[in-house]
């Protein structure tokens, strides 16, 4: 029997008094009278060693509190029962030493029992389910603590850590290490998520001691429940998310015949007016109705089946654009609005028709996708499938256009041409079904294609099937050359008639530009500093000076304009007339000294239409007053009076132009020299 907490403690003040009692004892003694054991010990564990001296004997008092767990082996006390420090944290044993006259004193041992960390924590539930409904707030508490908390034998500090399967990482989390509350985390999509379970672990060590460890485990289901969260979705939808949790239906398209009122159902496109509640496990009953767009009320919906129907017929070409609402009955709130497009249309008489009710084709085993399929014995001519309508002149509809309906290997183009829509792999013979639909009145019409699968042969050049990749690489490397030929044509005209053409270009220029100087050399008006008297008194010394400006040739630039002209003539006429002034009167001084000295030589015109022998480049220009009519030479004559100068200065202008055309390779030269001097 254990000692209990008083008698512990008042054994405790005791110690001091008991050990220097039984250190006076005579004839019995012991080695520790406060020893100290591990629980969990073994049968026998010997707890200390008594020493008896002659004549005296021990044994343990039976009053002993845990004299059960102690026995006296030889000089040996020992445990011959196991300790756990959960029940037992003290022993007190007495013992008993007499001598032979019958004397006897008692011994006090007090063992003290150790704590080992031999148990494991403890879960009230190890296992249990918790239903969350979708719409849980986020931080909302899932697990209270009360009913994840464990408890340890050994008293110790738990530590606490949550995992989750994967996929589903995020949603819930633990309050704290020492805190196994679970509470949400992320916001729950039902679907997305659903179901799953959850492990709490519990350990008497921190994670990543590495002393010894024990561990336990409790398993938390969690099953989602699917809220109302969601509006209806009309069908059909496309998911515009990865997480498909929205949905958006495209618009849907109907026809009706002008003046005509249909009983029927109005046949729409993608389908009927049908819509969902993606809150699936709850299914919430939705109802219909139009809210907008139907004018004169037209149409009406049905409620509950959603199919648009009629209530009196269209007398206007005008198009309808309905409004329609689904609604969930226990939640008006939960609504979404599809429009409705009905086109009113002429009524059609006749469906349109295949005249061939059979179609043979054949196609090549291997051909790359997007490739035709030709007419059965005719590899030269692609398959075409032609519908008529009988509402139409020549029966050719516009509005017709072909699908295939029952194979995905073949697809049809607008026009009717029959292509591969994958790599036919294997031979043999296929059997589909080819439709041409009215876009507008939305009849339809089918036809069956049988293409025969053939191998593929070696075909020469002229009897090879171009697609129309092939057709555009051809026609892009045409455009190609065509561009290379075009650019080297440009060179070689450059390079053969390059010359010519700048020439005419440049005569035109100087030919503009030297009239523009001539006019300007000759008229005085415009030049009031130069009188007639200074004109005639420097004959001799202008007529070199105006042979200069005669032989100068016509400037080449073809960004020089009127002005430039202008202005270059003023210039070049006023630097004459001061130069020629100069000159005359030195040569009026040399002439007085030639007289003085030599007889008068002869003086002869220079005005002359033949070109000097020695100097082909050479020209000279007289006035009338100098000039011998008896000389016997051909001369040209220009008179003194302002308006035969003007005359004959176009006629010589021109003339001089003609000269410089034909010896236009002799004078480039000079012609050059003149420009720069200009």
């Amino acid at each position: 029997m254990a000692v209990s907490h008083w008698l512990l403690t008042s054994g405790l003040f005791l110690l001091p008094f008991t050990t220097q009692v039984s250190a006076q004892q005579q004839g019995c003694s012991v080695n520790n009278s406060r020893p100290s054991v591990y629980e969990n010990n073994p049968l026998g564990y010997v707890v200390t060693t008594i020493h008896v001296e002659p004549n005296f004997t021990v044994i343990i008092d039976p009053a002993s509190p845990d004299v059960g767990f102690f026995t006296i082996q030889g000089s040996e006390l020992q445990l011959k029962r196991s300790v756990d420090y959960e029940t037992e944290t003290l022993l007190l044993v007495y013992l008993i030493c007499q001598d032979a006259a019958g004397q006897s004193d008692s011994l006090e041992i007090l063992v003290t029992i150790l704590n080992m960390n031999d148990n494991s924590p403890e879960f009230k539930q190890t296992n249990l389910t918790k239903v969350v409904p979708e719409d849980t707030k986020v931080n909302a508490t899932i697990v209270a603590r009360g009913d994840l908390s464990a408890s340890d034998a050994d008293l110790d500090i738990i530590f606490y850590e949550l995992t989750t399967v994967s996929g589903t990482e995020g949603y819930f989390a633990i309050k704290g290490v020492n805190n196994p509350e679970i509470y949400l985390q992320k916001a729950l999509d039902y679907a997305k998520l659903n179901l799953t379970t959850l492990v709490l672990y519990a350990r008497d060590r921190p994670v990543g001691s590495t002393d010894i460890t024990n561990t336990a485990t409790a398993t938390i289901n969690i099953l989602i429940e699917q809220a109302d969260t969601k509006s209806p979705w009309f069908q059909p939808c496309n998911y515009i998310n990865a997480d498909k949790s929205i949905c958006i239906s495209s618009p849907y398209t109907g026809r009706v015949n002008i003046s005509e009122m249909s009983t029927e159902p109005l046949i729409l496109e993608p389908g009927p007016i049908y819509a969902i509640d993606p809150d699936y496990t709850l299914n919430e009953k939705i109802v219909y109705s139009i809210v907008g767009g139907n004018a004169d009320d037209v149409f009406s919906v049905d409620a509950d089946t959603g199919n648009l129907t009629m209530n009196k017929a269209v007398t206007s070409p005008d198009s309808y654009l309905l409004q329609v609402m689904a609604t969930q009955v226990n939640n008006i709130q939960k609504y979404s609005i599809a429009s409705v497009q009905i086109q009113v249309i002429n009524k059609s008489d006749n469906a349109p028709y295949f005249e061939t009710k059979i179609y043979n084709g054949t196609v090549f085993v291997g051909l790359a996708p997007r490739s035709f399929v030709f007419q059965a014995g005719d590899p030269s001519s692609p398959l075409m499938i032609t519908a008529v309508d009988d509402d139409f002149p020549n029966k050719v509809n516009p509005n017709i256009e072909y699908y295939i309906k029952n194979s995905t290997d073949f697809i049809a183009t607008k026009d009717g041409l029959i292509l591969t829509n994958v790599v036919l792999q294997s031979l043999g013979t296929v059997t589909i079904e080819a439709v041409g639909k009215d876009t507008v009145s939305m009849q339809e019409a089918s036809t069956v294609i049988m293409v025969k699968v053939i191998p593929a042969a070696a075909v020469s050049p002229s009897d090879k099937i171009y697609t129309a990749q092939d057709m555009a690489i051809l026609g892009g490397t045409l455009a190609a050359l065509l561009l290379i030929a075009l650019l080297f044509l440009g060179v070689m005209i450059y390079k053969r008639y390059g010359k010519p053409v700048k020439y005419l270009i440049r005569k035109r220029f100087s030919k503009e530009i030297s009239q523009a100087y001539e006019n300007q050399s000759y008229k005085q008006d415009e030049h009031p500093d130069v009188s007639t008297q200074q004109h005639e008194t420097s004959e001799n010394g202008n007529v070199q000076s105006m042979t200069h400006v005669l032989e100068q040739p016509a400037l080449s630039s073809p960004s020089s304009n009127a002005e430039e002209v202008h202005s270059l003539s003023k210039a070049s006429i006023a630097s004459t007339i001061t130069f020629d002034q100069e000159e005359k009167e030195k040569e009026v001084e040399e002439e007085k000294e030639e007289k003085d000295t030599e007889p008068e030589k002869e003086v002869k015109s220079i005005l002359k239409t033949d070109r000097h022998v020695a100097d082909d480049g050479y020209k000279a220009v007289w006035f009338k007053t100098d000039v011998d009519p008896d000389a016997g030479e051909r001369v040209e004559v220009i008179e003194n009076n302002a308006a035969d100068d003007d005359g004959d200065s176009d006629q010589d202008l021109q003339k001089n132009e003609e000269d410089e055309k034909e010896d236009y390779d002799e004078d480039d030269h000079h012609r050059e020299l003149g420009v720069s001097l200009a």
